[in-house]
């Protein structure tokens, strides 16, 4: 099991903060979370890696290509490639992260470096493209590179070619078993509580964080007594503006909804292309969960206080972030 030890107000370097039995108060819960830190963070501010010549990199590409064909990778009990993942599939959704949608970083000096944890985030966009940031500003903006093993629902891994890639990426399936498994091994793990419910809603609910579900993500951390690191993601509400939805059509394809946007389906396949909104993710201070007893999981009401606690929290947080974001396409206004 995971432990967090030293300085019960340290873990890794990040500050935590301890989880209150009870329905906690206001006070408690938006304490170190209603402003982010008055010197602004450098995280978002990426140096390009050195640029190699043509020669190294071919010969990269084909000691990469070579390793592949001959099988010469590892990957783990899940299924996750690092190779692949880093070399290929992070690569490709990179320039999104850079300069479509510019994001930006805040607190993440609050995520273990070496050490399991649960990145709990708000859910939105239509399509499940903050997700995908979320990997990318764990992998390039922390200073261990850390890999983000998100849980995702059963209709990801229903689609042959999507479960298959999500596998090879990190991602498994939201299950108490695998999530137990990741956490123990010290994996940072990552989980959207909203589900569809928050991908999905409309963009005149955009940023008011639906319901959580019951719980499950806050029983997981408590069996494997690591921290819940709480995280805001602002700028996904308005890549793919929801303003209807097909449902007739969505339930004869098997999916939970079909969006209509104001591009969607009006404009064909350009209509899939996210507008370019200004992103930022910020992580709040760590809530510490190893003072339970793992056998308190199973106490129903202790989980559902936990779990409120920390979808409060997390609504302030975006409430912050918006604020100090501004206009979602600064660019052009």
């Amino acid at each position: 099991m995971t432990e967090i030890a030293g300085d019960p107000t340290e873990a890794d370097g990040a500050r935590v903060i301890p989880i209150t039995r009870g329905r906690p108060s206001r006070d408690s819960a938006s304490a170190g979370h209603d402003r982010w830190p008055e010197e602004p963070e450098k995280s978002g501010e990426r140096q390009p890696p050195p640029a190699e010549n043509d020669g190294r990199g071919l010969a990269d590409l084909l000691a990469l290509l070579r390793r592949r064909v001959t099988g010469r990778y590892e990957v783990d009990e899940f299924g996750f490639d690092p190779e692949l993942t880093d070399k290929v599939l992070l690569e490709l959704i990179r320039p999104l992260y850079r300069h479509w949608f510019r994001v930006e970083t805040v607190g993440m000096h609050n995520v273990p470096g070496d050490s399991g944890a649960l990145v709990v985030a708000n859910h939105s966009g239509t399509l499940p493209m903050d997700g995908l940031m979320l990997q990318v500003a764990l992998h390039d903006d922390h200073p261990e590179r850390r890999a983000l093993r998100l849980l995702g629902a059963d209709l990801v891994y229903r689609l042959p070619l999507l479960g298959h890639l999500s596998r090879k990426t990190g991602h498994t399936l939201a299950c108490r078993d695998d999530a137990d498994r990741l956490l123990r091994k010290g994996e940072l793990v990552g989980v959207f509580p909203e589900g569809f419910k928050g991908v999905g809603k409309p963009f005149s609910e955009r940023y008011k964080l639906q319901r959580f579900g019951r719980g499950g993500f806050v029983a997981s951390a408590i069996r494997a007594g690591v921290p819940i690191v709480p995280c805001a993601i602002v700028g996904a509400e308005e890549i793919y503006p929801k303003i209807g939805d097909l449902r007739l059509l969505a339930r004869a394809l098997g999916l939970p909804y079909l969006p209509i946007t104001p591009l969607f389906p009006w404009l064909g396949p350009l209509g899939l292309v996210p507008l370019p909104s200004k992103w930022m993710i910020g992580f709040g201070e760590p809530i510490r969960t190893d003072q339970f007893d793992p056998a308190e999981a199973d106490d129903p009401m202790l989980v559902f206080n936990l779990t409120d606690q920390v979808r409060e929290v997390i609504q302030q947080q975006l409430n912050g972030l918006r604020l100090r974001r501004g206009h979602a396409f600064p660019p052009l206004f």
